[in-house]
């Protein structure tokens, strides 16, 4: 795959190869994964970065296909976790031509989308306890956001992200040198700090990562890139060294936060384990007793709301499984 510069455009080449098989089929099976494989996968994978990142992109957006034949950025950056909410009828409230100039604007849009699944969804919420870490998170996530991103990068470079690259969408040899990606359709340009390896690489969910755990095959992760970096015929051609921008994003918190915006049920566990420690060690009490009230308006009776709306899901839940009144097994 590599990238093509025309004025207003950004052209992908794709060059045919054997497609091999889903590296899902052996990523968990502990004969074949091995430390050598890991390090061919981390080093086509980084490759394929530094090729799609090399050309900075006007904005934060999604491509769509003109009548030549060209990707032009000029749709929303929709991923697929907020796409499934528009399946549930949760609005994103994102016009579908709509692209985004700063990351500030950007990430605000995001986090109404994480309000609106809390306003609309109607199991949302388990008890009022969890409607209280809810609304709190969200409410400090926009305050923490302009803290953490780095304010020289709130305008640019955004760089083409393959925003869902798990292992059943990339095909790999017998030795894990990857050979083909598909199911591209998710793919957008995002802010550079946004950019950064799988959350999947200890074979925990978004919401699960252990930090210790998952550092060490971060940094296996990283080696591969900077290995890569250094192969570059031209690095100063560059406007910028993705391995330094992925290094600070890890300091600043920038990785978690964005891990916490990409999943619209990760983001309170990410919020809780990552961010908050950078910011306090007193723990979440005393958050959760003020925080709620800044989230809405009469916070009191939104949360009297989502939990009728909760009783209501559970009585049609039941109501849907049962014949004659009577529950099935």
């Amino acid at each position: 795959m590599q990238c093509v510069d025309k004025p207003g455009y950004l052209v992908i080449e794709y060059i045919e190869e054997s497609q091999g098989s889903m590296l899902s089929n052996t990523w968990f099976d502990n004969e074949h994964h091995t430390s050598e494989r890991r390090k061919n996968y981390f080093h086509s994978l980084t490759r394929i970065l530094l090729s799609i990142t090399k050309t900075p992109l006007p904005s934060i957006g999604s491509f769509f296909i003109d009548r030549n034949g060209d990707l032009i950025l000029g749709n929303r950056p929709l991923t697929m976790e907020f796409h499934e909410l528009e399946n549930e009828s949760i609005t994103t409230d994102i016009p579908r031509h709509s692209t985004y100039s700063n990351v500030q604007s950007y990430v605000g849009e995001i986090l109404e989308m994480h309000d609106n699944r809390l306003h609309y969804q109607p199991n949302a919420v388990n008890d009022l306890d969890d409607c209280g870490y809810q609304m709190s998170a969200l409410t400090a996530m926009r305050t923490v956001g302009p803290l953490i991103f780095n304010r020289s990068l709130r305008r640019g470079p955004f760089i083409f992200s393959l925003t869902d690259m798990h292992q059943s969408n990339v095909f790999v040899d017998d030795e894990w040198n990857i050979t083909c990606l598909i199911d591209l359709e998710w793919a957008c340009s995002k802010p550079i700090e946004m950019v950064h390896p799988p959350y999947w690489l200890t074979n925990k969910g978004v919401d699960e990562i252990e930090l210790d755990e998952y550092s060490i095959r971060r940094e296996e992760f990283m080696a591969a890139l900077k290995s890569e970096e250094g192969k570059l015929k031209s690095p100063q051609a560059r406007p910028y060294v993705l391995s330094e921008v992925m290094e600070e994003s890890w300091t600043s918190g920038a990785f978690w936060y964005s891990l916490a915006l990409s999943s619209p049920t990760g983001l309170f566990h990410n919020f809780y384990h990552h961010i908050h420690p950078l910011f306090s060690n007193k723990g979440t009490v005393k958050l959760g007793n003020v925080m709620p009230f800044y989230w809405v308006r009469s916070a009191g009776k939104f949360v009297g709301k989502k939990l009728e709306d909760k009783k209501l899901y559970d009585k049609n839940l039941i109501e849907a499984f049962s014949i004659d009144g009577s529950s099935t097994e």
